[in-house]
């Protein structure tokens, strides 16, 4: 097959089949690359690549599936097709380049300059997508070929001009500024943090809200934590407290995203479906609002201040994610369901008891003898800590880094973690997970503040006479000097349901206590806020 033909690659377009995504992949790739050396004229060039475009985005999505999700090893079998779709994106964007570039003399698809500028923005920003999909470092000159894309559309003055696009789900069409700022949008958004399909969400919702945001000179009277862009740099979006000025630097305005973002609030708040704001078929409204309230302060405030600095910082951490492993590092022991069933009679000493008694001393002392028995228990019973070496911290989490072994960490799950020099064992929610390309797999875990101590938490029993057997849950308790100003719960994932009644037990006390809202749902737990109930409400 001559792939450098253009009448060839027509024909062989409508005898695509695409179920067979590997073999069909093949063929795309090659065609393109095909062209893109072959240099024909620029017309055809453009409409072999215009035909080709919606298998191209299906093929595509198919490979992506083999590693999306989860974070992708670089010594893995999938790394091979990361590579493969990397290089698709890539060599489009070249070949849009190439056509524009080939045209200049011949001025012949001078009415399609705005979409070729276009078309190359956007697929070079589905590179970077790519690289955030399968949570690995950014290669560097990624992004310098993208904000290459960017100033060669400026150039043309017809970078906000909009152009028909059937891939663009809602808008159907856009720009090549629109496409600039949804990757810029993406990368503010925690990609290395997001399941796959969240990170499907907020691609979607980036092009969705892109039209409300702009990009123009940089002017004085900014705060030092707004965003601004350098396009001569190899990053996205930094403080413009950290950049320079100069003819390549832009400021990055949200304003008008900010609204857009609270008037779907409110639209949410009148029970519309996500669906019918364009946020997608797939979207709850549950998850849909979640989310969103996690994209407004970097999409709607614009500003890239960090609640709690990290400081650079150097030793060892131990790490599990097992559930029953974390409650064993925490109280020294496994967990086992309690010998006394009965609720107590006296609220207030029970309570006082179970949220602000004093921990048993086998749990917080750290003398050797003890420590030692404990991980030698913890070797017997499987349950042993992996170590990760301490990158930087702040008050609110770690950044990690370790060459993986046998546990696999996922998005969003509770973990346990304790400094080599710290007294005790806390319980964190894992932030990210990226890969680098020396295989060392970089974390970063949000410290649920405070000391937590395991408890027994059971549903209430449907009949009378019944009883469910307790499970491990955490408890962490109001601590004026660490500023937990109210006792939680850690529980399983999927317990939390509003208003829902469970007993707690720690201890030989138990009482009853009804969830009050849910502070954080982890991919394995949920963060709970609770108010005990007096005995008569029982």
């Amino acid at each position: 097959m001559d792939y450098r033909n253009p009448a060839s690659c027509l024909s062989l377009l409508q005898k695509l089949q695409t179920h067979k995504v590997d073999e069909c992949h093949t063929v795309l790739s090659d065609m393109v690359a095909g062209l893109l050396e072959a240099l024909p004229a620029p017309n055809q060039h453009l409409e072999v690549l215009e035909a080709a475009r919606p298998a191209i985005a299906q093929i595509q999505a198919a490979l992506s599936q083999h590693y999306a999700g989860h974070p992708l090893p670089p010594d893995s079998e999938g790394n091979a097709n990361l590579l493969r779709v990397v290089a698709l994106w890539r060599n489009l964007s070249r070949s849009y380049a190439q056509i524009a570039r080939h045209d200049a003399q011949m001025g012949t698809l001078d009415d399609q300059r705005a979409l070729l500028g276009q078309r190359r923005v956007h697929y070079a920003a589905s590179i970077l997508i790519e690289y955030f999909r399968a949570h690995r470092a950014v290669p560097h000159g990624v992004w310098t070929e993208i904000h290459e894309s960017f100033a060669a559309a400026e150039q043309t003055r017809l970078a906000s001009a909009r152009v028909a696009d059937p891939l663009n789900a809602l808008w159907k069409a856009q720009s090549a500024m629109e496409a600039y700022v949804a990757i810029l949008l993406i990368d503010l958004a925690n990609p290395f943090g997001r399941t796959g399909q969240e990170l499907q969400l907020i691609c979607r919702w980036a092009q969705r809200f892109a039209p409300y945001c702009t990009l123009g000179p940089m002017m004085d009277g900014l705060k030092p934590t707004s965003y601004g862009l350098d396009l001569a740099s190899d990053h996205g979006l930094r403080p413009v407290g950290l950049m320079s000025s100069g003819n390549m630097v832009r400021r990055f305005d949200s304003e008008k995203l900010a609204g857009q973002i609270r008037a779907v609030f409110n639209q949410f708040k009148q029970g519309v479906s996500p669906a019918s704001l364009g946020l997608g078929e797939e979207a709850t409204l549950d998850m849909s609002a979640r989310l969103l309230i996690s994209l407004y302060r970097p999409w709607g405030l614009s500003s890239a201040g960090r609640r709690f600095p990290r400081h650079g910082s150097r030793g060892e951490i131990e790490l599990c994610g097992d559930w029953l492993a974390i409650g064993f590092h925490i109280q020294g022991r496994l967990f086992e369901q309690p010998r006394s069933y009965g609720i107590a009679g006296s609220l207030k000493s029970d309570i006082s008891l179970l949220t602000f008694g004093e921990r048993a001393p086998e749990a917080t002392e750290r003398d050797g003898t003890t420590h030692r028995q404990r991980q030698l228990d913890a070797e017997r019973l499987g349950l042993v800590c992996e170590r990760w070496s301490l990158l930087d911290q702040s008050v609110g989490g770690f950044r990690l880094r370790q060459r993986p072994h046998a546990e696999r960490l996922e998005h969003q799950q509770l973990v346990g973690i304790r400094p080599l020099d710290g007294e005790y064992f806390l319980v964190a929610q894992v932030s990210w997970l990226m890969y680098r390309d020396d295989g060392m797999l970089e974390a970063g875990t949000h410290v649920l503040r405070g000391i937590p101590e395991v408890v027994g938490a059971r549903p209430l029993a449907p009949h009378p006479g019944q009883r469910e057997l307790y499970q491990q849950a955490f408890l962490i308790p109001a601590h004026a000097k660490l500023k937990v100003a109210d006792t939680t719960l850690v529980l399983p994932g999927g317990w939390y349901h509003p208003n829902r009644v469970i007993e707690v037990t720690a201890r030989g006390h138990t009482v009853q206590v009804r969830l009050t809202g849910q502070l954080i749902k982890g991919a394995n737990f949920d963060h709970v806020s609770f108010e005990t109930l007096a005995p008569e409400a029982e």
